[in-house]
């Protein structure tokens, strides 16, 4: 069957019409008719039922014959007339084994031996067990209607020298927006004003503010915290992150899991052979047993039909995932679907990149060492010198705070892969790496040829003055990452990075991964990564950042990215996003998918269980329309409440 691609606009009709889709059911949105009006039908049969069996255990005079028929008919039609409905709309599309048909059959037949209060019974139960699901479903998909409402519905533009208010969907690239306290930022762009305090939960499941200064980007959805603010657009509002990710989280119940697929294809033909097998029940006993009564066989016909509905399977299965999908991202783990939860609670290996991923990606000053010199004045002589560079090593640099005025640096020239030579203060100055010394006849410390980080060195006037280690910066979680992952029963983690191999190992070397590659090219961790998964009899996941390590997500079991909401190759390559760009969140998602499964299975042998045991019995006489009515609504209500489970566990 074709699937209908949920859009944007659409989301809040989802709760019924994509469980409508899926399983057969039809669930009306409470929204829409009123949340106390869809419950009056089961009340009203509720209250017409308790009081016709009152009136059938206390043997009231009047209540007989046609009476009494006509009394149960007018409990069991508010409920029972929607299902039937239903199922006749189901046999003209050429669907004739649906659970419509099932509990129609069983209810007109118990009716049609007399069972009046049993027929209105199993119809109500069903019923209820609907309004739960609804419910359910509508809990389940709380998390992605919370992100619905971070999409912003308006703009304030700058056109012909005035702001006027607009609908997002129509500000090109390149326009400057005002967005004002408490307003969410429209569309993806970079901050024009000094700096801003803005809320991103909704986005990266961060509470703490996140400030962000003059020419960084901001992200449609974040909540302006501090003063009227402007910014210049760099995205049309349909390739915003923010848009981008709901469609994503929208549409991830769209790519089923392998279970989910088995069972809904298991339950197309378990239906009709339950049916043929209820018809035999019926009439094969004629030819066999001696005190053959039609009624009698009939009537566990009847039951078998009730507890064979696979409602428990289809509902609560589809339902687990999506409860899966909905917890993970409210914990800032975006997954593109069910089958990648699936596929999480498989990997045994994870393989992960360096920068960006583990390391802020950042370089900063690590250590100074000055000889001869105060730090502050031999710190002014390198930053007169590397003001002339952009490279991320002088930036790094001159983020360094000196007091005083600071130096002036001339006749600056560059030497090839090797560093800077100028004059500052009326003194020659080299700033560079161990060759530009060496070539310049200048001794430097025996000690920094056990550094691996990133050295400038730097002579003045002829002497070696110093040296400066600049380093990229390991991420807050990322040694608690790396035990989270090991705590979660995977003991095979590996590091590749296009970083150098030294700077590879020590970083490796002081997370604890026993393994690590450095000096690698694109090609060079893809070919990494196929030989392990053709090696391997598990999964492989690889975490990259999204941008060189592309091909690798996209060929690794699992792909996952640390690019947040600030790559746009992650989202489209990945199968699964950490938003908060936090590593330790990788442990988390494989904890999720672990629990999504164990939810599953545990559903998937309830339903089975229960109906198998009800159903010999009821094939074998010894089980009533009311086991019956446990074995389907119930266990389908259990299954529905451990499925909600999900939305209210935690993980560490």
């Amino acid at each position: 069957m074709k699937k209908k691609k949920l859009n944007l606009r659409d989301l809040n009709k989802t709760s019924s019409d994509t469980h409508k889709r899926n399983d057969g059911h039809n669930h009306s949105s409470p929204e829409s008719i009123g949340k106390f009006k869809i419950y009056v039908p089961a009340i009203f049969s509720f209250v017409m039922l308790i009081i016709g069996i009152a009136m059938d255990y206390f043997d009231v005079a009047f209540f007989k014959d046609w009476i009494r028929i006509v009394w149960y008919a007018v409990a069991y039609l508010p409920v029972g007339f929607p299902v039937i409905k239903e199922g006749w709309k189901s046999i003209k599309n050429g669907d004739f084994f649906t659970e419509f048909l099932l509990m129609s059959i069983a209810t007109i037949g118990a009716f049609a031996i007399g069972e009046y209060p049993e027929g209105v019974a199993v119809m109500l139960f069903y019923a209820v067990g609907e309004l739960f699901q609804s419910a359910a479903v509508k809990k389940a998909k709380g998390s992605i209607k919370a992100l619905l409402d971070v999409r912003p519905n308006e703009a304030l533009v700058h056109r012909n020298n005035n702001y006027v208010s607009v609908n997002p969907e129509t500000v090109q690239i390149g326009e400057k927006v005002q967005v004002r306290v408490g307003e969410k930022i429209p569309l993806d762009g970079v901050l024009l004003s000094e700096k801003g305090s803005f809320n991103t939960a909704a986005l990266t499941g961060e509470s703490k503010p996140d400030t962000i200064a003059k020419g960084e980007k901001v992200f449609a959805g974040s909540i302006n915290l501090d003063g009227v603010i402007e910014i210049e657009t760099t995205k049309e509002f349909k390739d915003s992150s923010i848009a981008r990710i709901l469609d994503m989280v929208q549409n991830a119940t769209a790519r089923k899991s392998k279970t989910e697929l088995f069972i809904r294809k298991f339950a197309r033909i378990y239906t009709p052979i339950v049916v043929f097998l209820a018809i035999g029940l019926t009439f094969i006993p004629y030819f066999f047993v001696d005190d053959y009564v039609f009624s009698d066989w009939l009537y566990r016909a009847l039951i078998f039909l009730v507890i064979s509905c696979p409602c428990a399977l289809v509902i609560s299965i589809p339902l687990g995932y999506f409860g899966g999908l909905g917890a993970a991202s409210k914990n800032g783990i975006l997954f593109k679907g069910a089958s990648y939860l699936d596929e999480m609670t498989k990997v045994n290996t994870v393989v992960m990149d360096k920068t960006g991923t583990v390391t802020k990606g950042v370089f900063k000053i690590k250590e100074i060492k000055a000889i001869g010199w105060k730090e502050p004045e031999f710190m002014k002589y390198l930053m007169a010198m590397e003001e002339q560079s952009t490279h991320p090593i002088a930036k790094a640099i001159m983020e360094y705070k000196a007091d005083g005025e600071d130096f002036q640096a001339t006749k600056v020239t560059e030497i090839a892969g090797k560093g800077l030579k100028g004059t500052v203060n009326g003194k020659t100055v080299l700033v560079g790496n161990k060759a530009l010394m060496i070539s310049n006849n200048i001794e430097v410390l025996s000690e920094t040829d056990s550094i691996v980080e990133s050295i400038v060195m730097v002579s003045i006037e002829g002497k070696f003055a110093g040296y400066v280690i600049i380093a990229d910066e390991l991420k807050d979680d990322a040694h608690e990452a790396i035990k989270q992952i090991r705590e979660s029963g995977i003991s095979k983690i590996i590091m590749l990075s296009g970083d150098k191999d030294s700077i590879t190992q020590q970083v490796a070397k002081e997370m604890g991964i026993d393994t690590a590659k450095g000096g690698l090219l694109p090609e060079d961790k893809l070919n990494e990564v196929e030989k392990l998964m053709s090696e391997n009899d598990g999964r492989v996941a690889f975490i990259g950042d999204g941008i060189n390590d592309a091909p690798v997500l996209a060929a690794s079991d699992v792909g996952i990215a640390m690019g947040g909401l600030g790559s746009d190759v992650a989202i489209e390559t990945a199968d699964v996003i950490i938003q908060t760009d936090q590593p330790s969140k990788i442990a988390k998602a494989i904890k999720i998918g672990r629990s999504t499964r164990r939810i599953v299975y545990q559903n998937i042998a309830l339903a089975f269980g229960v109906k198998a045991v009800v159903l010999v019995l009821g094939a074998g006489g010894l089980a009533t329309m009311w086991e019956a009515v446990f074995a389907d609504v119930g266990v389908a209500l259990l299954a529905i409440l451990n499925a909600v489970r999900l939305q209210k566990m935690k993980w560490k």
